[in-house]
């Protein structure tokens, strides 16, 4: 990791902290985009599913910052596992953003919402050949998944191009040791949404504990851990003064506080994707 951002496998810089947009919708999500600008992000999430792509463009557009300075990634829809229909949903997604190109575009789950952990082996290779596409015709920078565990990132190794990216639920207390070992191993940047855990993390006890002696919120030390496991975290706010401590992590982690927080077991939140029990 450089000072401020990741390398991807096909060395493109992404800044180390993105800022997540789900569930917003409308007016706070053009609000919450522009803030998380105003206060130096310069990585956004958005996805197909979320609604709201539209109105992530604009806030980048009515910005002061320059479109090549600014990391936007998209969603394919988990419901598309079709070659033509991925490419068709991607040129809808550049037209909401109001850009012509993408820096991410993921595979939003290895199967639709409604049918999870169904098997779409084959409409996961098709739609990820049009993401291999658009990577080829330079519309996208980076490609990569969501979501996707081990089983299904074997699957696509039958294409000449590992996902340079997987967007996982990954918290404290929720470490996935299998896939997040799976994609160090191969180069694979792991991305964490929930990395507060659905802000239930952020009442524990010994959270609250370890917070204030390191003199920091707690999700500042929920997001500081993150990147000490050379993950990249991907907090969401609709506050000005959440989106702004979210960002301010310039602090270390002590080696014991990290292992405090590696034997933490918090139960996860079923949100989107449940955790396969």
């Amino acid at each position: 990791m450089k000072a401020s951002h990741f390398v991807l496998s096909n060395d493109v810089l992404i800044p180390k902290i993105g800022f997540g947009t789900a569930p917003l919708k409308g007016d706070e999500a053009y609000q919450a985009v522009k803030t998380a600008l105003k206060e130096g992000y310069r990585h956004i999430d958005t996805a197909q599913i979320y609604g709201n792509e539209t109105e992530v463009g604009k806030a980048i557009h009515d910005s002061a910052v320059p479109r090549k300075d600014i990391f936007i990634t998209s969603k394919l829809d988990a419901s598309i596992k079709n070659y033509d229909e991925a490419l068709t949903a991607f040129e809808g997604t550049l037209k909401r953003l109001n850009t012509d190109y993408l820096d991410l575009y993921l595979i939003h789950a290895p199967w639709p919402w409604d049918e999870k952990y169904e098997n779409y082996d084959q409409g996961n290779i098709e739609a990820y050949k049009a993401l291999l596409r658009l990577y080829e015709q330079k519309k996208v920078k980076a490609i990569g998944v969501s979501n996707f565990d081990v089983r299904d990132l074997e699957n696509l190794k039958t294409q000449n191009m590992v996902p340079m990216v997987n967007q996982i639920k990954y918290h404290i207390g929720h470490p996935q040791k299998a896939v997040v070992k799976y994609c160090q191993e191969n180069n694979i940047l792991i991305e964490a949404y929930s990395p507060l855990g659905r802000a239930k993390v952020l009442k524990h006890p010994q959270l609250v504990q370890l917070a204030s002696q390191n003199r920091v919120s707690v999700a500042q030390l929920c997001i500081r851990y993150i990147l000490e496991k050379a993950i990249l975290p991907i907090p969401r706010s609709s506050t000005p003064k959440h989106i702004a401590n979210n960002k301010s992590i310039d602090f270390a982690l002590s080696k014991e506080t990290i292992e405090t927080l590696d034997q933490l077991s918090i139960e996860s939140i079923e949100f989107g994707t449940p955790i396969k029990k």
